[in-house]
């Protein structure tokens, strides 16, 4: 996603929350990985949303990510068309925090390299 098309009014939103993990976006890019739990994920978009360095996409489920999850997890992945976000882009991540409280399920965080 592009940084045009980010969603200004939740990205706006996430910027102000009171849990974010970083505030200035000055880390380098790269000292920092997004990592998404694949069992909490149900791939509802908000973090490609907010994100301003295109971090993230949402697509299907790679079969080895499902067949790692629990029998639960199956089953919630498969109720949400096994929608995940993934991380093709994690090197320009500067660690602004905005996917982190953005997410609904609570499934990224944050990882120093």
């Amino acid at each position: 996603m592009s940084r045009e098309s980010i969603d200004k009014e939740k990205a706006r939103r996430a910027a102000k929350h009171p849990d974010r993990p970083g505030e200035e976006c000055r880390a380098e890019p790269g000292l920092y990985t997004p990592v998404v739990d694949r069992a909490r994920c149900e791939g509802k978009r908000d973090c490609v949303e907010v994100c301003p360095y295109g971090v993230f996409e949402v697509r299907r489920m790679d079969d080895a990510d499902f067949n790692a999850l629990g029998f639960f997890a199956r089953l919630k992945s498969r109720a949400h068309g096994r929608q995940t976000a993934y991380t093709p882009n994690a090197d320009q991540c500067k660690a602004c925090g905005l996917c982190v409280v953005a997410c609904p399920e609570k499934a990224i965080e944050l990882v120093r390299k």
